[in-house]
């Protein structure tokens, strides 16, 4: 049994990343693009399966709609990246060593973590044993296996969040037989402007979906959820989309974590205690002027690309610059023919500028499919992808931290 992952001479500077969703697929395409033409730079790229996740399109796979299938093999090629598939079981953020499920021991001299959030299954009891979650292609097609089946019935969706709101609207058209409940703390929509409001609750009315603002699913039970208060809905199935939790694995390490176990990074997204180490995605407590980023595919890119730039810097003797972003938008399916954008300003709260019905519908697919053209480019042109909004003033820090 091997224990040691031999990725080149002695010599050669070892970069692991662990994790292939789209931050670190961005970081283990720019990286290895950029020092492909340098010796004594090895990439490895750590990830539990073959296939990329596409996160922004899992309420579709949810409801059995066919998407194309993403190889991450596919995705490095050209790149000189290397790929080993493995569940990472422990890092130690000493030895510098990764350990994947079949015992393999990786040596790294930098490594970016960006394992990154799940549904959080373990905050209200009964979730991780009778909901459906979308953590993964694999519980999508499960969940699209059990709609299929059901006939007719009520499915309820807890949290009405942006992944909820999707997930109601995409099961109420796909399945119209089926009743379908949406409850979540807040209003759907709810940090938007009033007319894009308006737009998203109309449309989650003429798909038939139930929304119930205002309540807390504190107990789910085979068959039915259980409400603060002592209500109790009958529910044939439920999806889980309420709240997020990260991996444990870093906190176990000693990484310096917030509370939500994510870790703090300094400005070129290093960890505050373990500098070796970068943190992309939402692995990272990432602190811009407006505050901590939120987890998005907007977002987790440039964190991917910066990482990477960061590192080739480090390599060259220069030192890193700070990691600066501006939020831009938030696109809202709502089934395959309507959606709402709300544009935003740098700190994310809302502009005045928004879309809706077709239009918006075309452009949130077209940033769905956006990051295979962004990869693509990568390869080809690295300096391509480092390109997003900075946030102007909005993240414009006089003191480092």
């Amino acid at each position: 049994m091997s224990t040691e992952h031999e990725v080149g001479t002695a010599a050669a500077h070892r970069v692991v990343i662990l994790g292939a969703g789209y931050a670190g697929m961005a970081a283990a395409i720019q990286l290895a693009a950029r020092v492909r033409r340098r010796e004594g730079v090895r990439v490895t790229l750590v990830n539990a399966q073959e296939r990329f996740t596409e996160r922004l399109r899992l309420h579709m796979t949810a409801t059995g709609q066919r998407l194309a299938e993403m190889s991450i093999p596919e995705l490095l090629e050209g790149t000189g990246a290397q790929f080993v598939r493995g569940w990472v079981t422990a890092l130690d953020a000493d030895a510098k060593t990764v350990r994947l499920d079949d015992d393999r021991v990786l040596h790294y001299d930098t490594l970016v973590y960006g394992l990154g959030s799940v549904a959080d299954t373990a905050a209200v009891p009964g979730v991780e044993d009778y909901a459906y979650t979308l953590n993964s292609v694999q519980d999508a097609e499960l969940l699209a296996e059990r709609l299929a089946r059901l006939g007719s019935g009520r499915v309820v969706v807890g949290g009405s969040g942006l992944t909820g709101v999707e997930s109601a609207a995409e099961i109420a058209e796909r399945h119209p037989e089926l009743n379908v409940v949406l409850l979540g703390r807040q209003e759907p929509g709810a940090t938007m402007i009033p007319k894009v409001r308006a737009h998203l609750r109309s449309a989650l009315e003429r798909l038939g979906v139930r929304v119930r603002s205002g309540v807390e699913v504190v107990k789910v039970l085979p068959g039915s959820v259980e409400l603060a208060g002592g209500e109790t809905m009958a529910a044939d199935v439920v999806v889980w989309t309420s709240g997020t939790r990260v991996s444990p694995l870093a906190a176990a390490a000693g990484l310096a974590v917030e509370e939500r176990g994510r870790i703090v990074t300094d400005p070129a997204l290093r960890s505050v205690s373990h500098p070796d180490v970068y943190a992309v995605g939402d692995a990272a407590a990432i602190r811009q002027s407006y505050g901590v980023m939120h987890g998005t595919c907007q977002g987790g890119m440039p964190t991917g690309v910066h990482a990477a730039v960061a590192i080739v810097r480090a390599l060259k003797g220069k030192k890193a610059k700070p990691f600066r972003f501006g939020y831009y938008h938030t696109p809202v399916s709502l089934g395959r023919h309507d959606a709402v954008v709300q544009f935003t300003h740098p700190d994310d709260s809302p502009r005045r500028m928004y879309l809706t019905g077709r239009r918006a519908a075309w452009y949130k697919e077209t940033v769905s499919a956006s990051p295979w053209s962004t990869y693509g480019r990568m390869k080809r042109m690295p300096a391509a992808g480092a390109f997003w909004p900075r946030g102007g003033r909005f993240t414009r820090v006089r003191d480092a931290r």
